[in-house]
């Protein structure tokens, strides 16, 4: 495919669908991106999607990314803010107004907005009816981008099983059937395949060229001991191992499901690469340091990945997902839903050093928002994790931490649906 022929198809997906709670999430973007086929040059296109990193979310994030370095905070920038274009995106549901990561990555990478559960099919469908499925699907930016000669890549800390991974390669009504043992006995019985199952049977082009993330046990049968959790097995009932038969599907392919291996497979020589680097999701950035097999970092999957993928010529589409964002989020616990969303940024950084905006789109989204609030009005430089102080009249900061109501101290940041 010739250079510039990829923004053709990149805005009907991206930039109307994408842009698509209302005004909670943001779209930074680096590259041509418009609609004038003279001005269109990207021949390769980065998807970073952070997963529930709404506006508070890169807010708290830029402080806490400032002020673990010794600084105030609030003057940071994270790496993605620095991006010459930056609008907002609506994020909904035809069937919620809060929206699920399926229907919003669907919308992100197929160009039509669907309801809350279902991947990659339209709004005919009806959620958990495999039979509606015939004659809904939605084709995905990564599945054009395979037609078209180009490589192509999915990296997420979720399980790649996950409904925003998901997204780009698999069409299954119900987002939850990550193995064959989730579905319904009469959606087995007819063959339905399940989101493992699409992922390795992906039939356009030559097949993903990266797939790294978690969610080893949708790939290995229940028999199967997991590599790195004693007494753990695969989830699979129909007694498929996924990573040999990816071995055996694809030419100079590697399976691996550690970082040590990762680092070990030489990228100019692998042309299909399945990381499988926990049973379930990855560890949060903040905990990943005492992970018993030794996971990547997204930072480092994310650099893998390109050093693959850029050997095309034709050009590539790469998803990067933040995924334990969200995790952090709904755990209530914003230590590890910022420390993932700074590690998100650093990823989008390794991008922007390893590719030139001469040819490559970058495009950093979120799929939705979550209630997490900043309140008060604390003092500047104020830990961010911490109590809110706040200034006297005349400006200085006030040693005390500042009362509620009730006379009781209260943190900056805060989730409006209580303990979660």
């Amino acid at each position: 495919m010739a250079q510039g022929s990829v923004l053709a198809w990149i805005p009907t997906a991206l930039a109307l669908a994408s842009m698509s709670g209302a005004g909670c999430a943001s779209v930074e973007t680096r590259g041509w991106f418009g609609s004038d086929p003279a001005k269109t040059r990207a021949r390769n296109v980065i998807l970073f999607v952070g997963d529930g990193m709404g506006i508070s979310t890169v807010t708290a994030a830029r402080i806490l990314e400032g002020q673990l370095r010794g600084e105030t905070g609030e003057e940071n920038q994270l790496a993605f803010e620095a991006l010459p274009h930056v609008a907002l995106s609506k994020t909904y549901n035809t069937n919620q107004q809060v929206a699920d990561s399926a229907g919003t990555m669907t919308a992100m990478v197929a160009g039509e907005k669907t309801k809350a559960g279902i991947l990659s099919l339209d709004d005919s469908v009806a959620r958990g009816d495999w039979r509606s499925a015939a004659g809904a699907q939605l084709e995905t930016l990564l599945e054009q981008a395979e037609d078209r000669g180009l490589s192509t890549g999915v990296v997420t800390t979720a399980r790649l099983t996950h409904a925003t991974p998901a997204a780009c390669y698999a069409h299954t009504p119900e987002r939850d059937w990550e193995n064959d043992s989730l579905l319904p006995e009469a959606a087995r019985a007819d063959d339905f395949p399940d989101i493992a199952r699409q992922l390795v049977e992906f039939g356009h082009g030559d097949g993903l060229e990266v797939a790294l993330g978690g969610g080893r046990a949708n790939f290995l049968p229940a028999t199967a001991p997991d590599p790195e959790d004693a007494g753990a097995t695969g989830a699979r009932a129909d007694g498929r191992n996924l990573t040999a038969e990816w071995l055996e599907r694809l030419p100079d392919s590697a399976y691996v499901w550690n970082a040590e291996q990762l680092a070990a497979l030489d990228p100019a020589q692998t042309n299909h690469v399945l990381g499988l680097f926990e049973a379930s999701h990855m560890e949060y950035e903040f905990d990943r340091s005492g992970d018993a097999g030794g996971e990547p970092s997204l930072s480092e999957m994310t650099a893998f990945a390109l050093k693959v993928l850029s050997r095309n010529p034709e050009g590539y589409f790469l998803m990067v997902e933040g995924g334990r964002i969200d995790h952090g989020h709904h755990a209530n616990n914003a230590l590890r839903a910022l420390t993932d969303t700074i590690e998100f940024a650093n990823a989008v950084r390794t991008a922007l050093e390893a590719t030139s905006a001469a040819d490559t789109l970058v495009v950093v989204t979120a799929d939705h928002s979550h209630v997490f609030t900043l309140s008060g009005y604390p003092t500047r430089g104020n830990p961010i994790l911490g109590l809110v102080r706040t200034n006297d009249m005349w400006g200085a900061p006030v040693a005390e931490p500042a009362l509620d109501a009730l006379g009781l101290p209260y943190t900056t940041l805060s989730y409006a649906n209580g303990p979660g």
